[in-house]
């Protein structure tokens, strides 16, 4: 990545297309490749139109701002470091993002106190350090009846009980999977 592009993303769809996010340096942060983001929105429909999504992991936001670009009703985005929650509210100004939801917290004190169901979860966190086993087994409650959770991670996941295995793909060192919950709620 050249210092050109570095610590900077590009929304690749709907009402921001081509808006950049603008990231500080931080430990594990990785945002989620062009080519990955578009294989995801691939699998989800180009809009989301009335669609509650969250961004448990936000980082850049580009999965949260994406969504809201391409017209989701709603995104909360979840980010515990300071400087990275401070470019958040830098990026959701400058992209006028009402709709958008904010939250400086840790993404398990969140999943304890959150009682809105989500249509899209989005599950990006920091890779080896082991936040996929804490929040796979809990994380289906959060969804509505028919909703979707993507995940990435730095291998393909096993089969997880609970869960459907609709989409997997891999670019480069992330693979993508979409998943739906495997009980008819």
């Amino acid at each position: 990545m050249s210092a050109a592009t570095a610590n900077k993303v590009r929304i690749g769809g709907g009402e921001w297309r081509s808006r950049l996010l603008r990231f500080p340096d931080a430990l594990a942060l990785r945002p989620t490749p062009d080519r990955v983001r578009q294989t995801l929105f691939n699998w989800l429909g180009q809009e989301l139109p009335g669609q509650h999504c969250l961004d448990l992991f936000a980082g850049s936001g580009a999965l949260g701002f994406e969504s809201l670009s391409r017209g989701a009703a709603s995104a909360t985005l979840v980010e515990q470091n300071p400087a990275v929650y401070k470019a958040l509210e830098s990026n959701a100004a400058s992209l006028q993002a009402a709709r958008a939801r904010l939250v400086r917290m840790d993404a398990m004190q969140f999943l304890a106190g959150n009682a809105q169901p989500f249509d899209v979860i989005f599950l990006d966190p920091p890779f080896g350090q082991g936040w996929l086993e804490k929040i796979l087994p809990q994380i289906g409650r959060h969804l509505s009846a028919d909703g979707r959770l993507y995940v990435e991670a730095e291998s393909a996941l096993p089969a997880v009980a609970g869960w459907t295995l609709l989409k997997h793909s891999k670019a480069g060192s992330v693979h993508a999977h979409l998943l739906k919950c495997a009980d008819e709620r």
